[in-house]
C-alpha cells in the first residue's frame, strides 16, 4: 500500500512538470516574435528598473503619530506614473504652462477659443507619435507647425490681457458689441448737433418775439376757462379749517345753521355725516343743492341754468299704485313758486336713493338726453323711463307743448369717477351735480373726497356755495 501511494504522487508531479514546461515554452515562443532590444537601447535601460508601486500599508499595533502631510505622500506616488518616463513628465509640464499662458491672452477682433485643461485628447493641429525603437534609439517626434503659426499670430495681433486673469466669454463679447453700438449712436447724435443748435436758436428767437409782443398788448385777466377749472379745488384757509373742526366738536343738539328759504336746520348730530366715513343724510344733501341754486342766481353768467330737485321728489313721483303719480308732484314746479318753467332749464337734477346708495339722474334738456350716473356704475332703466314720462307731462301741463322725450337718448354714463369704498356715494352724487352745473367734465377722483367733505362742511356752515 505504501508503494502504491508513492507511485501515485510521483505520477502527479511528473504531470505538473510537463504542464509547466509547456506553458513556459509557449510564452517564450510569443516573446520571440518581437526583435530583442539591444543592451544599450533606452527601452532596455528603462526595463531594468522595476515598476514603481505603492508600498504596502504597515499594520500598526501601538499608538503612533499621524502623518502631517498625507497629500504629499500621494503626490510622491503619482510622480512616478507613466512608467517613470521623464520626457512625458516634461511634456505634460510644458503643456500645462502653455495652456495657462493661453488662458490669460485674448486676441483682439477674433473669437475666443476656450481650451479645456483637463482634456487629454490629442489636438487636430498637433500630433505626438508613439515611441518606437529601432534597436538603437528612442525617438519622440512632435509636429509643431500649428503651434508656430499660433505663436506668430499672437505676436502680430493686438492683444488685450483679461482683467484679474479671467478669460473673456460671451458676456465680454456682448459688452464689446454694446460699446460699438453706443459709439455709433454717439456719432449719429454728433451729426445732428448742428440741426439741434439751429432749432434751439429759432425757439429762443420766437420766445423773445412772443414776450415782446405781449408787452405791446394790453394786459388781460386770467383766462376764464382755466379759472373755472381751478375753482372746484381751492384750498381751505387755516381759519376755515378751524371753523370746520369746531363744528365737528359741537354738541349733538346744537343747531349749527338754519336755511330760511328751504327751512332746513343742521344740528351737530346731522353735521357729523360730513366726517371721513359718514353717509350723507337728506338734510345735508338738500341744503347743499339749495346753495347751488342760490350760487347760480348770484352768478348766472358763470353757471348753467338748472333746477335741483330735493331727495324726496323721486320718492313722491313713484309713490302711486302703478309706480308713477304725476299729480303728487304737480305743484312742486309751479310758475309762482319757481319763477321759471322746467322747459327753460338746461339741466334738471334728480337725486335717486336706491335703498342704501345714492345715484343721480339728469334730464339734459340742452343736449336732448336722459343721463344716469352711479358711482358704482350701476344701471336702472326704469328711472329714466319714469323721468321721461314726467318731463313730457310737466311741459304739457305748464307750457301746453308736446315734446318727443321718447326719442331722446338714454345714457348710462360710464366715463365718470367711481368710489372705492362704501361710504362716499353721497359725496360723489353732489359733486356730479356741482361739476355738471358748472358745465365741466367730471375730472375728480376718490382721492379728492376728504377735501370735498371739508369744503362742503365749510359751505354749509357759511350758507354759501362757491
Amino acid at each position: 500500500m505504501g508503494a502504491m501511494t508513492t507511485n501515485r504522487k510521483r505520477t502527479e508531479e511528473c504531470m505538473n512538470v510537463n504542464l509547466t514546461n509547456s506553458d513556459s515554452s509557449r510564452k517564450r515562443s510569443k516573446l520571440s516574435t518581437k526583435p530583442a532590444p539591444s543592451a544599450t537601447s533606452a527601452v532596455a535601460r528603462l526595463s531594468r528598473y522595476p515598476q514603481v508601486s505603492a508600498p504596502l500599508a504597515r499594520e500598526v499595533h501601538a499608538p503612533c503619530r499621524p502623518t502631517k502631510f498625507p497629500l504629499a505622500a500621494r503626490v510622491s506616488i503619482r510622480v512616478g506614473d507613466a512608467m517613470g518616463n521623464a520626457l512625458i513628465t516634461k511634456f505634460e509640464k510644458a503643456k500645462r504652462s502653455t495652456l495657462e499662458k493661453c488662458r490669460s491672452v485674448v486676441e483682439k477682433g477674433k473669437e475666443v477659443i476656450v481650451v479645456d485643461a483637463e482634456s487629454d485628447e490629442p489636438c487636430a493641429d498637433s500630433s505626438v507619435e508613439e515611441p518606437h525603437g529601432d534597436g538603437d534609439k528612442f525617438r519622440v517626434q512632435q509636429q509643431s507647425q500649428s503651434t508656430l503659426s499660433f505663436d506668430s499670430e499672437l505676436r502680430n495681433a493686438e492683444l488685450k490681457v483679461a482683467s484679474r486673469g479671467k478669460l473673456w466669454g460671451s458676456e465680454t463679447q456682448l459688452d464689446v458689441e454694446s460699446v460699438h453700438a453706443y459709439k455709433k449712436l454717439l456719432e449719429d447724435v454728433g451729426r445732428r448737433n448742428g440741426t439741434f443748435q439751429r432749432l434751439n436758436f429759432e425757439i429762443d428767437l420766437n420766445e423773445k418775439r412772443r414776450d415782446h409782443f405781449n408787452l405791446l398788448r394790453p394786459k388781460k385777466e386770467l383766462d376764464e376757462e382755466s379759472e373755472a377749472l381751478q375753482e372746484p379745488f381751492v384750498a381751505l384757509s387755516s381759519e376755515e379749517e378751524d371753523e370746520v373742526e369746531r363744528a365737528f366738536s359741537a354738541n349733538r343738539w346744537t343747531i349749527l345753521v338754519t336755511h330760511e328759504h328751504s327751512n332746513i336746520e343742521i344740528t351737530g348730530e346731522k353735521f357729523q355725516c360730513l366726517r371721513s366715513t359718514g353717509w350723507l343724510n337728506d338734510e345735508v344733501i338738500n341744503l347743499y343743492l339749495a346753495l347751488l341754486k342760490e350760487r347760480e342766481q348770484r352768478q348766472s353768467h358763470k353757471f348753467l341754468k338748472c333746477h335741483f330737485f330735493n331727495t324726496f321728489f323721486y320718492k313722491r313721483l313713484i309713490s302711486g299704485p302703478n309706480g308713477y303719480d304725476f299729480k303728487s308732484v304737480r305743484r312742486w314746479t309751479s310758475q309762482r313758486k319757481l319763477g321759471y318753467s322746467l322747459l327753460e332749464c338746461d339741466k334738471i337734477f334728480v337725486p335717486i336713493h336706491q335703498e342704501i346708495h345714492w345715484c343721480l339722474a339728469v334730464i339734459n334738456n340742452k343736449d336732448k338726453k336722459l343721463q344716469y350716473l352711479d358711482s358704482m356704475k350701476g344701471e336702472d332703466s326704469s328711472v329714466l323711463e319714469k323721468l321721461a314720462k314726467y318731463f313730457a307731462d310737466e311741459v304739457k301741463d305748464k307750457n301746453g307743448k308736446d315734446i318727443g322725450v321718447n326719442t331722446w337718448k338714454k345714457e348710462f354714463v360710464k366715463d365718470l369717477p367711481v368710489q372705492k369704498n362704501g361710504c362716499d356715494c353721497g359725496v360723489f352724487m353732489i359733486k356730479y351735480v356741482d361739476f355738471y352745473s358748472r358745465g365741466l367734465e367730471l375730472y375728480f377722483d376718490q382721492v379728492n373726497m376728504p377735501y370735498f367733505r371739508r369744503r362742503t362742511a365749510k359751505e354749509i356752515l357759511r350758507l354759501k356755495a362757491e
